[in-house]
């Protein structure tokens, strides 16, 4: 290819992500340009973990007991939280596309058609609030586990429309390919998450409450710094943020029929990991308390492995909307491949490190710290054989994402999860006559057996959603 010829491609080719040259003209990936998006999105991510690892610090402090009565509802709250906010979920794909065709002011308008969708999402929010008594009344907990659970849980429940809002303008960001403005708000978030959990746990005496206040709160401020943000300066202008307010329910149609099955993709994960999680409760307060601190430990990839992967919602989404589905393709890989390679390795480094940091979350004198220790360190070790299939399952999933394919993938997580992990974890953790439900083989391995059959059921979804992308039924959808 002449250099005239380059130069022509190169105008041709302008508005798709990540666009470099070869030497003989032809396309390639600039991997420089994919690491600049994926960086600040990676230490957002990584912030994110920071705040759910302060929250599982200061309940650690609390007792051992607490710290088993948050792992009993943790993931069941962020259940429920990503199965009715998946109208701020849909945001980053929409606002993605429309940049990469340069309608810039229906990028504006999908952010305020999400934040009208969260004010829809308070009934449920407040009914569901009155489902944990009943619930863990099911589950049989210890009274006093159940009772710390039940004090966060309302809270936290009450607070959750604000996160959803927070999604909504972080998924602007994110979708305009500006993730500093993201990073920003989630360092402001994160900050006043610490202050406020010490404030209203410890110096107030709110106990449990006080984790799930200080949430509530910190999301709120930063809910405020991302919508002056929204509306002022360049944004403003370039987005028409001020004008594409009003509400419109065919957008909101539109948005809820991509993001419902977004929100049902990642509630059918957690709904997975919040059974299993109870499950190794019901083992016993080591068993629970290991399992949350392992689960907080292995966020310090899976979170920064979201960053990653959501780089590929944005770049996707951005060469669809620009009209390139094939250079879609070749980002979608080359983020997949990124996002595997990141988190086996951090993973094998938190798996090694583990006893030094497991400590760090065990208060002075706690006489459950040796077992909590020694099967905390054996459950690291299991988890990193699984950061490899989570980043070829978040790799791939963020890139269906962001070329709009959620209802295919909802469906397998659905299946591989309540059909296969639930069952799969119950029948190797629990000994005959132990267990939840009857009628299931049992063979008693405990907090290491459930384990196992995470390990499996995140090595079947990650290669699941992989055969998806790689099938390329993704090019058909148009939104």
């Amino acid at each position: 290819m002449s250099a005239k010829d380059s130069r022509v491609a190169t105008r041709a080719t302008s508005d798709l992500p990540a666009l470099g040259f070869s030497a003989n003209g032809e396309r390639r990936i600039d991997y420089q340009s994919i690491l600049a998006l994926a960086m600040p999105l990676m230490l957002n991510s990584s912030l994110q973990a920071i705040i759910s690892l302060t929250d599982t610090w200061f309940v650690g402090h609390i007792s051992t007991q607490a710290m088993a009565g948050m792992a009993s509802i943790y993931w069941i709250v962020i259940f429920f939280i990503v199965l009715f906010g998946g109208v701020g979920l849909a945001v980053q794909t929409l606002v993605a596309q429309a940049k990469g065709s340069r309608r810039f002011w229906r990028a504006g308008h999908a952010a305020w058609v999400a934040l009208w969708g969260t004010l829809a999402t308070i009934p449920f929010f407040t009914g569901t609030a009155f489902l944990a008594r009943p619930l863990l009344e099911t589950l049989g907990l210890e009274p006093a586990v159940a009772s710390l659970a039940l004090e966060f849980w309302w809270p936290r429940m009450i607070g959750a429309p604000i996160g959803v809002a927070l999604w909504a303008m972080l998924g602007f960001f994110n979708g305009i390919a500006r993730p500093g403005l993201t990073l920003m708000t989630t360092a402001v978030v994160a900050v006043s998450n610490a202050v406020l959990n010490q404030l209203l746990i410890f110096d107030l005496h709110l106990g449990m409450a006080g984790a799930a206040w200080a949430t509530n709160a910190s999301m709120l401020i930063g809910l405020a710094l991302s919508l002056f943000l929204f509306l002022r300066g360049r944004i403003r202008r370039n987005y028409r943020t001020h004008l594409t307010w009003r509400p419109d329910w065919r957008s909101l149609s539109r948005q809820l029929r991509l993001g419902l099955p977004m929100g049902l993709l990642y509630a059918a994960d957690l709904f997975g990991l919040s059974l299993f999680q109870l499950m190794q409760v019901r083992l016993g307060e080591i068993e629970g308390a290991a399992t949350q601190i392992v689960m907080m430990l292995t966020s310090l990839s899976y979170m920064p492995g979201v960053g990653i992967a959501m780089a590929g919602t944005t770049l996707v989404g951005l060469s669809i909307g620009a009209g390139d589905r094939a250079w879609a393709k070749r980002l979608g890989n080359s983020v997949i491949a990124l996002t595997v390679g990141f988190m086996g390795l951090l993973g094998l480094l938190i798996a090694l490190l583990g006893p030094l940091l497991i400590r760090g979350f065990i208060g002075g004198g706690d006489p459950n710290a040796p077992g909590l220790v020694e099967l905390g360190t054996t459950l690291l070790w299991i988890a990193a054989g699984y950061q490899i299939f989570d980043g070829l399952n978040l790799g791939s999933g963020f890139s269906l994402r962001g070329a709009g394919d959620t209802s295919v993938p909802a469906v397998l997580a659905l299946v591989l999860s309540w059909g296969g992990f639930v069952p799969l974890a119950h029948m190797l953790a629990f000994a005959p006559g132990e267990g939840l439900v009857r009628g299931l083989p049992q063979f008693g391995l405990g907090a290491v057996g459930g384990w196992l059959a995470l390990l499996a059921y995140v090595a079947a979804l990650g290669l699941a959603l992989f055969l998806r992308w790689r099938s390329g039924a993704w090019e058909r959808i148009r939104l």
